[in-house]
């Protein structure tokens, strides 16, 4: 498979990436004025202070349809291929994703894509690979959304065997399969250095089972690291038993402040007091209805963690506490997480500064090379 160039399989124990600075508000879901503004200039400049901090990744997420509320949350969003694309001419070290629907985006159309992008940037892209779950995005393009998660994956599956064969086979061929019919395709260039690292994000048993079969990395929900260890432990089991490696990752939002106080005061202003419930509401909604990434009893555990980062964990405290949990992560089994604040540029330089340190220093990640 190669991947010579992606730093997302290098030798940090705990790997790190920036998680949709290409949708607006990013992953908070509040009205506070500083929340993150995806443009174009914040995102090339996020990209270049993760590439020059050493961070792994950066990873989008698409989304075609806001959430609504008042900021209507993720109703602005750079489309991911071209954001992947125009960051990797920005950039030099870091991997960057392109997060892929497989209902909306043909294989033929996306294998040529994905192939320039990382011809482009020697190496580096990465390839998200989702099967959607939003049904307004579904009504938007015109496209029954099935109910069965078999019938999604089973999609994204063939749209998947599709695009690497067309990575990998010489000279045109057919294809008369269950969702495609395809005559005399192939696809030049190929990708740089073989087939890009590939990313899946799955809660239920048929994503986990299309992730532990395709994908080199799979994102699920932790709602404590301590109670994931044994998840960590069945989804490695599971791809060893189809002869792959797959490592796991979590999804993190993080308030950082040099006092434990301080962290938790703007954390109760950004997330309580300020939040756009709304969009929280009709988000969690859309989860519980649709996505099957959270455990149904979680979700109404998780409506403050909504507002606070999209239901992902939160990372809330000065940085000794911070890498303190970075370090639980890794311990239960976790190979990498992904980051998020409310305003990225502004808030990840004390986190680089303070934290990334201390985790040298624990042996989770090593100095950047000059």
């Amino acid at each position: 498979m190669g991947h010579r160039q992606s730093p997302i399989v290098g030798q940090n124990k705990l790997k790190l990436g920036f998680f949709s600075p290409n949708c607006s508000s990013g992953m908070a879901v509040t009205k506070v004025a500083e929340r993150w503004q995806n443009t174009w200039a914040n995102n090339i400049r996020l990209a270049q202070l993760a590439d020059e901090a050493g961070i792994e990744f950066l990873l989008p997420i698409a989304r075609w349809i806001g959430y609504g509320g008042e900021t209507d949350f993720h109703g602005s969003v750079l489309e991911t291929l071209t954001w992947a694309t125009g960051l990797l001419a920005h950039t030099k070290r870091v991997n960057v994703f392109a997060t892929v629907h497989t209902a909306f985006i043909h294989p033929v159309v996306a294998a040529k894509q994905l192939a320039t992008a990382d011809m482009l940037g020697a190496g580096r892209l990465g390839l998200n690979v989702v099967a959607g779950w939003n049904k307004p995005e579904y009504d938007a393009f015109g496209v029954d959304l099935p109910q069965e998660h078999t019938a999604r994956y089973a999609l994204a599956q063939e749209w998947f065997d599709v695009v690497r064969k067309i990575w990998s086979h010489e000279g045109p061929f057919d294809w008369n399969g269950q969702f495609y019919k395809l005559k005399g395709v192939y696809g030049f260039p190929r990708p740089f250095d073989g087939v890009p690292p590939v990313m899946n994000a799955a809660g239920s048993r048929e994503g986990r089972q299309f992730a532990t079969r395709n994908a080199d990395f799979l994102f699920c929900i932790s709602v404590d690291p301590d109670k994931s260890r044994q998840e960590v432990i069945d989804i490695r089991e599971q791809a060893k038993n189809q002869g792959r490696n797959t490592g796991v990752f979590t999804l993190c939002h993080v308030v950082c402040r040099p006092t434990a106080e301080e962290a938790q005061e703007y954390l109760h202003w950004y997330a309580d007091e300020n939040a756009d419930w709304a969009a929280v509401d009709n988000l969690m909604r859309l989860q519980g209805m649709h996505a099957q990434s959270f455990p149904a009893e979680a979700l109404q555990m998780l409506r403050g963690r909504f507002a606070a980062g999209h239901g992902t964990l939160p990372l809330i405290g000065d940085p000794d506490t911070i890498a303190r949990e970075l370090a639980r992560i890794s311990a239960a089994g976790f190979a990498g997480c992904t980051l998020s604040f409310v305003d990225y540029v502004k808030e990840f330089p004390y986190f680089r500064d303070e934290v990334l340190p201390r985790l040298e220093r624990m042996g989770l990640r090593h100095p950047v090379a000059g």
